[in-house]
């Protein structure tokens, strides 16, 4: 077993030479937050290279403090950051490195414009910005459902939330392999402390989980009920952050949003291709492309059921994450004069 983990931890960390190129890069050259736009709820990753997407990582690591409070290595830091993008599946057409950046971009802005990087501790922040880069590592292309359904390996492992239990176990991996150690200037009380909260925020981004915990947080919130010193309170927080950041391209401008929707589409299509093939069942509406019309309605059943009534919370707690709300809410105006057209039969859905 030890020889096993020693050999995908080799094959799992980015290679030493890549790591130095961008390690000189950065040092002479990391852009600046404002002209990368990273403290913008707009921001779109589309204009950006690779090499800008993991230079813009370093940076927002150094502007919330984290490598100055933590004493991280730079090596260790560019090492990481290249092996956690080196550990999403170029091949999967959403849920890959980009999606992983977006969702850490999301979590910065709202811990620097939303503010809320005043109300949470050092130990939080770093956990958050780990679990949003690391929380869909390793994806397939498909959901748990699929997972459990064709009796996959990684079924028989985890018996719920199989993906984010696999994507956790692969942050763990790499934040042990050598060189990518960016965790070790913690104590020994900050190092558990940090990987159980990185666990929790990982696996809060099954939906399923957040269905379950949600009405719960509202509740609290709604009734001011929320206590800052509580950690029940607190996770609960940090797990609706999660969320919120995960599922943040619904907030997106229009042709962003529009563009992104495209890419969910193609992955969602090609696990539906494989349910037909290889499991001989009919794929639901969602992931069915014979009814690629239908995705217009959908998207605002999905903000309706989903989406909404989070970003209104978060703006209840802080006006200054309003923009997440007034965006999803633009979004939805959208969606729903598309589902209007189609339903005249005028479009075909993302058209």
């Amino acid at each position: 077993q030890e020889v096993t983990l020693e050999v995908l931890s080799y094959h799992a960390s980015a290679a030493e030479e890549e790591s130095r190129e961008l390690q000189v890069t950065a040092v002479a050259t990391v852009p600046s937050a404002q002209s990368l736009r990273l403290q913008d709820f707009s921001f779109s990753d589309f204009d950006l290279s690779d090499t800008e997407t993991t230079l813009a990582t370093i940076r927002m690591f150094v502007d919330l403090n984290l490598v100055q409070n933590f004493q991280m290595k730079y090596t260790s830091l560019c090492q990481w950051i290249l092996s956690v993008k080196k550990n999403y599946r170029k091949n999967v057409a959403y849920h890959n490195w980009r999606h992983a950046f977006n969702t850490a971009q999301c979590m910065f802005a709202l811990l620097k414009s939303g503010r809320l990087q005043n109300n949470l501790s050092d130990v939080e922040v770093l956990a958050l910005m780990i679990a949003t880069l690391s929380h869909d590592l390793d994806h397939r292309g498909v959901n748990n459902s699929y997972i459990q359904r064709s009796d996959h390996p990684l079924a028989q492992l985890y018996c719920h939330s199989t993906m984010e239990h696999h994507h956790f176990d692969q942050c763990l991996m790499i934040l042990n392999s050598p060189g990518n150690q960016i965790l070790s200037g913690l104590s020994l009380d900050e190092y558990k402390a940090t990987l159980k909260m990185i666990e929790r925020a990982i696996l809060a981004t099954d939906l399923a989980l957040y269905m379950k915990r949600r009405g719960e947080f509202f509740e609290l919130t709604k009734n001011s009920q929320f206590v800052w010193e509580d950690e029940h309170h607190r996770d609960l927080l940090r797990s609706m952050l999660m969320t919120a950041c995960d599922i943040s391209a619904i907030t997106k401008p229009w042709p962003v949003q529009k563009r992104i929707a495209e890419l969910v589409a193609t992955e969602f299509f090609e696990q539906g291709d494989k349910e037909r093939r290889e499991l001989n069942i009919e794929p639901i509406d969602l992931m069915n492309r014979e009814k690629r019309d239908k995705i217009p309605s959908m998207q605002v059943s999905f903000i309706d059921a989903i989406c909404i009534q989070l970003y209104e919370t978060l703006a209840g707690m802080s006006e200054y994450c309003s923009p997440l709300l007034e965006g999803c809410q633009k979004n939805r105006q959208h969606w729903k004069r598309l589902a209007e057209e189609c339903e005249k039969g005028l479009g075909n859905g993302l058209v």
